[in-house]
């Protein structure tokens, strides 16, 4: 189990990310690749519009449930594109990141953009830090052992069996993403063009529904509704739960240095140019913490070089399939469960 440690720091090696990054920019991995964008962007717009032309053409449909589930890898990898331009790898401009990234966070995806840029520029300044990383503030399942530990009543039901229910409950992880970000652009954190998020939101909720209920009977659209969200919310989770989760856990005051912060909290994923593009390019997860702003298609490259450099260093880097970087998760999830409150504790 890889859990709640507080790795030791070493504070005069704080130069070493520097020599990484002179590597880096050298190698021109932080070049901007605009062709590349161009070609995935439009592939990705044109899945998106085709997918909802077919939609119109099948009509009232029972096969309609397999436009549901192609709709949701094309909207998960618009909300992929979304997150490149929050990192400002698409274009060079900042205006032009945030044009991107709105139009395919709030308007494909149903996500706020700004909602989802603070929430996880958030995670990337304190990747799987308790008390920090909101990506492991997660009311239904529990991280670390103090976590479990407060669990009470049917949480901590919940947390005791959480490996058996993660992906289950990923199967909401959609309708979780889109309400969460819509009370966040409403009513909750500073969001910059909230009135545009706002409008977008709106127009891509009142157009899904609208099309959904116009042209299926009620019981296909329910059913529409249940298979594209559900989908959206396990292939999302997939996609994000290798990155970190059961990777160590630091405390708040760790202090570790940039460099070993992020490499040590992160794992890639090997596959080659198919889980590549599943996985949107984020399974070179340790080499997109390192440089947030490296265009996508550049991780890659990036890879035996950042690799070279941490064998030099003796820094643990860690890199698995994409099956057992899921079974490494739901292994740490066990083990956390099973350090939670006992089923009398749990009622109390």
């Amino acid at each position: 189990m890889v859990s709640d440690i507080s790795l030791e720091a070493d504070p005069r090696r704080g130069s070493d990310y520097a020599d990484l990054s002179r590597q880096i920019r050298a190698a021109g991995l932080l070049d901007r690749r605009h062709g590349y964008y161009a070609v995935r962007i439009s592939l990705v717009v044109g899945a998106f519009a085709g997918l909802w032309a077919l939609f119109a053409r099948l009509g009232e449909s029972w096969w309609q449930l397999g436009v549901a589930a192609a709709l949701a890898v094309v909207i998960a990898q618009a909300g992929f594109i979304g997150h490149d331009a929050g990192h400002r790898q698409v274009a060079r401009s900042r205006r032009a990141n945030d044009l991107i990234g709105i139009l395919h966070a709030n308007l494909l995806t149903g996500i706020s953009y700004g909602w989802w840029v603070d929430k996880h520029n958030r995670h990337h300044a304190h990747p799987n830090t308790e008390g920090k990383d909101p990506d492991i503030s997660v009311a239904a399942l529990s991280f670390t052992t103090n976590q479990a530990r407060r669990q009470r009543g049917l949480g901590a039901l919940i947390v005791r069996h959480q490996a058996y229910f993660f992906f289950p409950l990923l199967l909401l992880e959609g309708l979780h993403l889109h309400a969460i970000s819509l009370w966040g652009v409403l009513g909750g954190r500073r969001i910059a063009r909230r009135g545009v998020e706002v409008g977008l939101l709106a127009l891509h909720l009142g157009g899904y529904l609208t099309a959904v209920f116009v042209v299926l009977s009620p019981a296909q659209a329910v059913a529409f509704i249940v298979v594209n969200q559900g989908l959206l919310g396990l292939y999302l989770g997939c996609s994000f739960a290798p990155n970190h989760k059961g990777m160590p856990i630091l405390s708040a005051d760790d202090d570790l240095d940039y460099l070993r912060r992020q490499v040590l909290t992160s794992r890639n994923v090997h596959g080659g140019p198919v889980v590549d593009a599943a996985l949107g390019g984020l399974n070179y997860q340790i080499e997109h913490h390192l440089f947030p702003s490296m265009p996508c298609p550049n991780l890659r490259r990036a890879r035996p070089l950042v690799q070279r450099f941490c064998a030099e260093r003796d820094i643990a880097y860690h890199e698995t399939g994409l099956g057992r970087s899921w079974a490494e998760g739901l292994r740490h999830l066990h083990d956390v469960g099973s350090e939670g409150p006992r089923t009398s504790d749990a009622n109390r």
